[in-house]
Formats: C-alpha cells, structure tokens, sequence
C-alpha cells in the first residue's frame, strides 16, 4: 500500500478514535502532501516523495521544538513533540553511523577518492545507492573524515 494511501486511512481511523491530536498531525501531513502535489503539478506522489515531505515536515518540527524550549514556551514544545512522532511513525529508519561509515568506505573504494577533493564524487555514488536511507548531515561528516585521512 502506497504511503499516502496508509495516511488516508489513519486519518480516518483517529477521526472516529476522536484523537484530536492525532487527527490535526496527519491533517497537517495530508497538507504538506497536497501542497507538494500543487508545485509538482502531479496527481499522485510517489513514496520517494511521500518520505522527502515528511522528512522536511520532521526537520521543521525539530527546529520549532529548539526554538519553542528556548523561548520558554513548553506547552507549544510538547505540541510539536507530539506532532513529530506522528511524523516519525511514517518515516523508515535512518541508517546508524557504523552503516553509513561502511557505505562510506565502500563509495571511497569504488569511486577510486583520493583526498577531500573527491567528495563529490563520493557523496554522488552515496546518494545514488542509499538515497534516502541516510542522514545527509551524518555522511558529510564521515565522508569528510575519511578523506581527510587519506591524504589532500
């Protein structure tokens, strides 16, 4: 079943639960998805891009969390907070650091890098064979590291 097929019928499902937090979050997702449809031009998202919209739902969440707690304002923190786990029950599992250090080593070893310059190229085979499965953020880091070991 298509993600937003899933979204569909869990929307329904807190309706009748009459879980009004649950029900505003999905609201808030299926909104997120029409929206992304309205700029593609498309009639249906794939799950590729099912998953970057929330994916950029999730990061916004995040940010609106630090900001909210700094501002000393908990109560909008912890709507947020509740609102993110509804986000991050439709998102598939980022890889852990151990496996994208070995996706990493792999891509060095394909491409042929040689130094810090070759980052490009690392990062393009990376995103070519796990594209999704990873903190963009994270592989950054582990590719920079270990082009930095070897050398440049």
């Amino acid at each position: 079943m298509a993600l937003i097929d899933t979204i569909n019928g869990d929307l329904k499902e807190a309706m009748k639960a009459r879980d009004a937090a649950r029900t505003n979050a999905i609201r808030n997702i299926r909104s997120a998805f029409l929206e992304a449809l309205k700029v593609d031009g498309k009639e249906t998202l794939s799950d590729e891009q099912a998953i970057a919209v929330l994916r950029g739902l999730s990061k916004r969440r995040a940010e609106s969390i630090t900001a909210y707690d700094a501002a000393g304002r908990p109560d909008m923190a912890d709507a947020e907070r509740a609102e993110l786990a509804v986000i991050e029950g439709y998102l598939p599992q980022l890889a852990d650091e151990a496996t994208v250090t070995g996706w990493v080593d792999a891509a060095i070893a394909s491409t042929g890098a040689a130094g810090p310059k070759d980052m490009g190229k690392v990062m393009g085979k990376l995103n070519a064979e796990h594209k999704g499965a990873f903190d963009g953020g994270l592989a950054s880091t582990v590719v920079k590291a270990r082009l930095a070991a070897l050398g440049g």
